[in-house]
This record gives C-alpha cells, structure tokens and sequence, in this order.
C-alpha cells in the first residue's frame, strides 16, 4: 500500500513503505527515541544517515552483508522530515490532516515534522492496522502510535 502526501504542498509524492526496508535512513523503533548525538559529534561521513539527502534515499557506500535474521525480526521507522522536503509544502501550512482506518486525526505541522513512520513490526510490513504508524518524535506516543495512516493532507 502506498501513504500519498498531498495539500498544502508544491509536489504532491507518494511513499512506498514497502521499499524502505532496504533504506538506510530506517532506523530501529526502539533506538529511535535515543539521544541523538551532538552535531559536533556527526561526521561528513554519517551526516546523511541524520540529515539525507533531497532527492534519492542514502545507499551504503561499502556493500555490506544484510543480516536476515536481524533485517526480519525487527521493527523500523523512517523520519518523515526528507519526505516532506521533497513535497516541500507551503509557508502558510499550519495543520496535517492524517487519514486512518479509523478516521480522522489532525496535529500540527510541528509534530508531522518530527515524526517517524513505522513500516514494520518484528521484520513485517504492517498489513493488518497499516500501512504505517506515525510515532511522535519525542517518542510520547510509542505505545499507542496513530496506526493506519494511509493518507496525509498538508492544511
């Protein structure tokens, strides 16, 4: 399933959260809401696994041997800030409408910003209640995440 993201926006994009289990910006569910390190701490080298680049997912510049076992027992989230870059939506957004399963749920273009999208639990791709979760940054939804976003409207 794909999650359109579309509004407010200059360049309505689609996701596809089914290809991100191979992206190098996935990160960890449960090592998504660590202290990040200071930016002094980041080097050119890993700075796109923090910041990304614009127009193309980060690939690993050195082939590394993908451990299936760990790659499919896992549960990942992706941050959504490089989405909504490319979308770049407009000055005057204030609100995201967030179209679930279950209706409807409206935050901020603040929260949007900072949140993550699950895609998997325990190396599956959210079939039942997905295709994606959205986890508030701070982490302070993590145990009841927004499930079954399948659309997001820039306001």
């Amino acid at each position: 399933m794909i999650v359109p993201i579309k509004g407010n926006v200059k360049y309505p994009i689609t996701l596809d959260p089914g290809t991100w289990i191979f992206d190098d910006r996935k990160l960890n569910v449960e090592d998504a809401f660590k202290e990040r390190p200071l930016e002094k701490e980041i080097d050119d080298e890993n700075r796109y696994l923090y910041d990304g680049p614009l127009n193309k997912p980060p690939t690993r510049k050195s082939a590394k041997k993908i451990d299936k076992d760990v790659l499919f027992s896992t549960s990942y989230c992706i941050p959504i800030k490089d989405f909504l870059k490319n979308a770049e939506y407009n000055e005057n957004a204030k609100n995201v409408l967030l179209t679930t399963s279950n209706g409807n749920v409206t935050i901020s273009i603040e929260q949007l910003e900072n949140s993550l999208l699950q895609f998997s639990l325990n190396g599956k791709q959210l079939a039942e209640d997905g295709p994606v979760y959205l986890l508030f940054g701070d982490g302070s939804n993590k145990d009841n995440p927004i499930k079954g976003v399948n659309l997001i409207t820039i306001q």
